[in-house]
């Protein structure tokens, strides 16, 4: 399901949207790290960090009988059950410019961030 938030075409997961460029960005990596079983890219939530809980993202070939799993595009997002509680409405992305490349998260859901931007309560 595609819908328009910002200016940016998202993808839905259930726990949480992927832009158009988070969803090319995550296929390139899959296809790059040539490993010789499927990968996903599994979103978690951790406790830690200035604030109080973490973003994790990693790519994962297992997949427990309660995760969350969706496909977006070529890319399989896996999301535990406890994570997808604080990710619902959340969206991730990717910018590659002049400042430097990486994946975002904006998440409704956060009451307070830090500035690292990967920590939040």
């Amino acid at each position: 399901m595609s819908t328009t938030n910002v200016n940016l075409t998202v993808k839905t997961t259930g726990a949480i949207t992927l832009t158009d460029a988070a969803v090319s960005k995550v296929a390139e990596l899959i296809s790059a790290a040539g490993a010789d079983e499927p990968l996903a890219l599994r979103v978690a939530v951790k406790s830690g960090g200035c604030s109080g809980f973490n973003y994790d993202m990693y790519f994962d070939s297992e997949v427990a009988d309660d995760d969350i799993v969706n496909a977006v595009g070529d890319v399989k997002v896996v999301v535990d059950p406890a994570s997808a509680e604080l990710l619902v409405g959340a969206s991730l992305d990717f910018t590659d410019g002049l400042q430097g490349a990486g994946f975002h998260i904006t998440n409704p859901n956060a009451t307070r961030t830090c500035g690292c931007g990967n920590s939040f309560s």
